[in-house]
């Protein structure tokens, strides 16, 4: 299958020849370009979609080879349903359903249309979603495999938006094709294989955003004791390979403004440690770093789109192995709030390494905000499914934010409870608290865990296990990584947090 090579945009007119795409809505609604490319097919197309049971309904395509009446090689009518019931999340579904379709049928180059009915504008942010979503459909994560023959002989697809405004969509281009460079970053770190991408590596792709203008500082093991992180260095006791910490700053918004802040879970490999997990599906927790390929890729769309915000994005990176240094159940480890943490179990790690990275977070850069994401629990699967990320949060109005900017990204979020009475379930005698509460309510534990972390700042947890990889495939995203989170919380800062 072809892979996109480029998209470019041009003024919409009729072409004179190739591969062409139109929009048509419910009843065959087509745009004043499309009416033209139409106008001299014999029999009409109403004629043609007849003959196919083609309606216009959305996502639906009709595929006419060198249609006669035409110059054209191939006419490919796609479906919009109703134009005026159409959203952001709709435009970014279709050009990743289109570009399917292209690479189906083989083509090489391509034209699409991007005019439709009166009530549909596409002038700049429709056009440049659906440019993202051919973007986002394309990607592959093939760097391990070997090329076939056939393979190499396919030429890539270079696909043209025929848009009334070219200037105006190649401006909200720019910021939509940084974002999708960032969820591509998100998904390529999130698919690499662990032996290759351990936490000093991935601190080196935290430290390449710096061409974009990021600060980006790493701390090591030596400065991470300095700092009395014990609860993070626990999880990484028992890796040959050293832990890291890797703090990014964009600094897009008013000098001293207090930043937005973004932390994530980086646990590179998780094995589950002493408690080791079962063999079966153990390969994917080479994902288990989702939260922080969420944050190196959301800092990337950050600085390359120029946002006039403050951000800072934080990684705890570790790797969870079963050596005989490693951590035990029962130890017990004082994290740099001076809390003390019992070990009950050492899959539980991902909230000890966020204990101190939310600690070092909100001590250090006193945020206005702060959002940490991870691959936390099992829980949140039984919960909520591959569907939606788990949202839990010590502030309304920052739920109300992120639920709001999770419906305009197209990342779901559920909001689940938090409340005084789960603490009891992580209450110890031997300690302040103990790291898991068992099976009940584990989603909900683990964010009561977290919460002692934040220190009274606006917070908010999402639990991505679910949604980080091996979610269903859909129109933007065919790869096992999806980079879910780069999208909503660019739409955040984008929405709330610039000017």
């Amino acid at each position: 299958m072809s892979k996109l090579a480029k998209i470019s945009f041009l003024k919409a007119e009729p072409p004179k020849g190739g591969v062409v795409v139109i929009l048509a809505g419910e009843e065959l609604c087509l745009g004043p370009v499309a009416g033209d490319v139409v106008s001299g097919l014999e029999g009409g197309l109403k004629r043609a979609a007849s003959i196919a049971g083609f309606t216009g309904k959305k996502k639906s395509s009709l595929d006419l080879v060198a249609p006669a009446g035409s110059n054209l090689d191939r006419l490919i009518v796609f479906g919009i349903g109703k134009p005026e019931e159409l959203a952001a999340d709709d435009w970014r579904a279709f050009g990743g359903a289109v570009l399917a379709v292209l690479q189906k049928a083989g083509a090489e180059k391509a034209v699409v249309l991007l005019d439709g009915p009166e009530s549909v504008d596409l002038t700049g942010e429709a056009a440049a979603e659906f440019a993202m979503g051919a973007k986002l459909r394309a990607y592959a994560f093939d760097a391990y495999k070997s090329k076939k023959a056939d393979e190499e002989a396919k030429k890539d697809l270079d696909l043209t938006l025929a848009v009334a405004d070219p200037k105006g969509v190649k401006k909200a281009w720019g910021a939509a094709s940084a974002l999708a460079d960032g969820v591509i970053l998100a998904r390529d770190l999130v698919n690499e294989p662990a032996n290759v991408l351990g936490p000093v590596e991935f601190a080196a792709k935290a430290e390449a955003l710096s061409k974009l203008g990021v600060e980006v500082e790493i701390l090591g093991e030596k400065e991470m004791k300095k700092l009395k992180m014990a609860a993070l260095l626990g999880v990484a006791q028992g890796s040959v390979r050293p832990p890291r910490l890797a703090v990014m700053r964009w600094n897009g918004g008013k000098k001293g403004q207090a930043p937005v802040a973004l932390v994530g879970k980086g646990v590179v490999f998780d094995t589950g440690g002493i408690s080791i997990k079962p063999a079966a599906g153990m390969e994917e927790m080479k994902g288990d770093m989702g939260g922080a390929a969420a944050v190196v890729g959301a800092m990337h769309a950050i600085a390359a789109r120029k946002a006039k915000a403050n951000v800072v994005g934080v990684i705890g990176l570790v790797e969870n192995m079963p050596d005989g240094n490693a951590q035990r159940p029962g130890d017990i480890v004082t994290a740099m709030s001076g809390t003390t943490i019992e070990i009950l179990n050492t899959d539980a790690e991902g909230r000890l390494v966020l204990a101190d990275a939310l600690w070092y977070t909100q001590d250090r850069f006193k945020p206005a905000i702060m959002i940490d994401l991870a691959t936390l629990t099992g829980a949140v699967l039984v919960a909520l499914g591959n569907l939606n990320a788990g949202l839990f949060s010590n502030n309304d109005e920052l739920a109300d934010k992120l639920l709001a900017s999770s419906k305009t990204s197209g990342e779901p979020l559920w909001r689940l409870p938090l409340s005084k009475d789960y603490d009891k379930i992580i209450d110890t005698p031997n300690a302040d608290v103990k790291n898991t509460g068992g099976r009940w309510a584990g989603s909900i534990t683990a964010a009561q865990f977290l919460q002692r972390f934040a220190n009274d700042v606006p917070w908010a947890h999402l639990d991505i296990a679910g949604t980080a990889f091996g979610a269903p495939k859909d129109d933007i995203c065919q790869s096992w990584a999806s980079g879910y989170g780069v999208r909503l919380l660019n739409q955040l800062v984008a929405d709330h947090y610039e000017g």
